[in-house]
């Protein structure tokens, strides 16, 4: 349709455009060239014979146009005809001629001479040029007249045919929009209503049939795939989502359990009573009873008082650095009755022991490791050295014995059952300690350094907190 509208389009414009601008063209070129010629002819006598109005730039402009309207001439034989062609040649050969004679006699003049007989010859040259200009001019419109009685059929005919290529053009219209409305506007909306209603998650749509086998049967046969595709993944989802609800709150529930199992397992170290330390600690104060005064009873019935009563009634996960202090304090005291100078004990603390906060229950199980395992079965003791200090914005804490010490591969077993989830292999009180050091701080730490007959230290980093 846009090819056969834009080839009629041409077709009228050439006659109504291109052919009569043509002739229009041509017979104002001949015109121009007539005009120009008597014009300046007029203008040249006048010079000559010395009107005083006539300048010499007058007389220029008048020749620069009339040389512009000759060569402005058409010189193209298939639009001219022959007998134009010929007499367009004469007139801008006699021009050639004419042009130098006029330019001669026009120097003459300047330099203050003449000559007559070059003078008449310019005339009639003059004449000759109007007399061959005119003839071009009524040759031209004689052609014009031609073509134009030759193009007026056509011209006539062309309302005509104009109504009639509309009609066509209208009927082609109206079937390729009903083409279009049967093979694409209907299986789109098809398409649109059933994604419509996949969007509402109704995935009970029918399929959408197209009878088409081009792209857009293409196209529906891909969607209803992608609907029976999209309708599984959602129920695969659904399900992955119940697996996954379901695995989370089992995850709370071991998160709660742990949390419950810690707490007992807080309760169970507070309440957790060496007996053979108790009972050592019994004779130790039933013997100085008999042996000295009340004074000495007195102060280990109370270090062992504080012990317990610390150890009792302390339900804070963090406590200040000078409780735990204390106590290690009185539990030495009371190990020191029983073993004598054997043990030695010292507190090196640069930190503010009133506002620094320390995990409870964290110094007297690191003694008590110092003391049994690794210093009571020594013959000659030992010392016991309790380090604490700030660096940057971390608290360092480290426990040294001189005991006994522990092999590599003791060393190696003991670590092992610290990384282990069992209790029973990690042991209450050190693992204890380890567990929650790594529990209540994200960049907690805690080592153990041993070498066997040399002794052991025990390492805690955490951050460094105050009240």
């Amino acid at each position: 349709m846009i090819f056969l509208s834009v080839i009629f389009n041409i077709w009228v414009a050439k006659i109504s455009l291109f052919d009569f601008r043509e002739i229009l063209e041509e017979n104002a070129r001949s015109e121009e060239a007539v005009n120009a010629l008597a014009a300046e002819s007029k203008i040249f006598e006048q010079y000559m014979r010395g009107y005083a109005e006539i300048s010499e730039e007058e007389l220029d402009l008048v020749m620069q146009r009339t040389e512009k309207a000759i060569d402005s001439l058409s010189f193209d034989y298939r639009l001219l005809g022959g007998e134009r062609y010929a007499q367009t040649w004469s007139i801008y050969n006699a021009y050639g001629v004419y042009r130098e004679s006029r330019d001669a006699l026009l120097e003459l003049k300047k330099c203050g001479g003449e000559d007559i007989g070059l003078l008449y010859e310019v005339y009639e040259m003059q004449e000759y040029l109007q007399q061959y200009a005119r003839n071009l001019l009524i040759e031209t419109l004689d052609a014009g007249n031609i073509l134009y009685r030759k193009r007026i059929p056509g011209i006539v005919r062309v309302p005509f045919i104009i109504i009639l290529v509309g009609i066509l053009l209208f009927g082609m219209m109206l079937k390729l929009v009903e083409i279009l409305n049967r093979d694409i506007v209907l299986p789109v909306l098809q398409l649109v209503k059933a994604s419509k209603r996949i969007a509402a998650n109704d995935f009970s749509v029918a399929d959408v049939e197209v009878e088409n086998k081009d792209e857009i049967g293409e196209l529906a046969g891909a969607f209803n795939k992608m609907k029976y595709a999209t309708q599984e993944y959602i129920l695969i989802l659904e399900e992955k989502r119940k697996t996954l609800d379901l695995l989370h709150r089992e995850e709370l529930e071991r998160l709660e359990m742990e949390k419950q199992l810690e707490a007992m397992q807080l309760d169970l170290l507070k309440s957790q009573i060496n007996p053979h330390f108790l009972f050592n600690t019994l004779n130790v104060i039933g013997g100085m009873a008999n042996l000295e005064s009340a004074e000495t009873t007195e102060k280990m019935i109370m270090s062992l008082s504080s012990l317990f009563r610390y150890n009792l009634k302390t339900s804070e996960r963090e406590v200040i650095l000078d409780w735990e202090l204390t106590v290690v304090q009185d539990y030495i005291y009371l190990q020191q009755m029983r073993f004598g100078s054997r043990i030695r004990f010292s507190i090196d603390c640069p930190a503010d022991r009133k506002q620094a906060i320390v995990p409870a229950f964290t110094f007297q199980p690191l003694v008590e490791n110092a003391v049994i395992h690794g210093l009571s079965s020594k013959e000659e003791g030992g010392r016991v050295l309790i380090r604490v200090w700030k660096e940057e914005k971390m608290l360092y804490i480290t426990v040294t014995d001189t005991g006994v010490g522990m092999t590599k591969a003791e060393l190696a077993e003991l670590k092992a059952r610290l990384h282990a989830k069992d209790d029973k292999r990690r042991g209450i009180g050190i693992g204890n300690i380890y567990r929650r050091i790594y529990a209540m701080y994200e960049n907690g730490q805690m080592d153990i350094f041993s070498k066997k007959n040399v002794g052991t230290v025990v390492r805690i980093i955490i951050p460094y907190l105050e009240i």
